[in-house]
């Protein structure tokens, strides 16, 4: 019973989802409004979207180029997303039709990775196309939500959580196997 009370706050504390998204051309008969609606709400702005405002300049100008020199080296399109609001969205439906709209990862390879976090909601998502499933599965992604970045979050450091969970998805898609 005392683990109940110790993990029940938790997981109230800030919701974590992972996710192996169908590609755009995979998706439910309804995403496409829903991506176009996601897309007129939150349009992109470089590899790192801190639309709910909480990393700060200069964190944010090295993750974007960290995100930049991953890219350049492996082909993989990672972006980092913090929103204001999900609209009264779930935030798999929302982060799922966000990397659609935008087009994360590379078409026929479906290689992207969205990290998104909606605050104000306590909402935090791993979104990983079809193409790194194997190197990114559900199990792992949630570790890292759970080991690496809810840790931070936590403590009040919201920006250098999402820093640590960049770093893990980063190592993890750069070792060789």
């Amino acid at each position: 019973m005392l683990t109940k009370k110790l993990i029940l706050p938790l997981l109230i504390m800030f919701t974590a989802a992972c996710s192996n998204a169908p590609p755009a051309d995979q998706s439910t008969t309804d995403a496409p409004s829903r991506a176009a609606q996601t897309q007129v709400e939150v349009a992109p702005i470089g590899r790192v979207n801190d639309f709910a405002n909480i990393i700060p300049d200069k964190q944010e100008a090295a993750l974007s180029k960290r995100l930049a020199r991953f890219e350049e080296t492996t082909r993989h399109q990672m972006v980092v997303v913090t929103v204001k609001s999900l609209g009264g969205r779930d935030v798999s439906d929302f982060t799922r039709d966000l990397a659609n709209a935008w087009g994360i990862g590379r078409k026929d390879y479906n290689d992207g990775v969205v990290l998104l976090v909606a605050p104000h909601e306590r909402q935090l998502r791993i979104e990983v196309g079809y193409g790194l499933e194997q190197e990114l599965p559900n199990s792992l992604c949630k570790k890292i939500i759970a080991e690496r970045i809810l840790p931070r979050f936590r403590a009040g450091q919201m920006s250098i959580g999402i820093d640590a969970g960049v770093s893990a998805l980063i190592d993890i898609l750069t070792t060789p196997r």
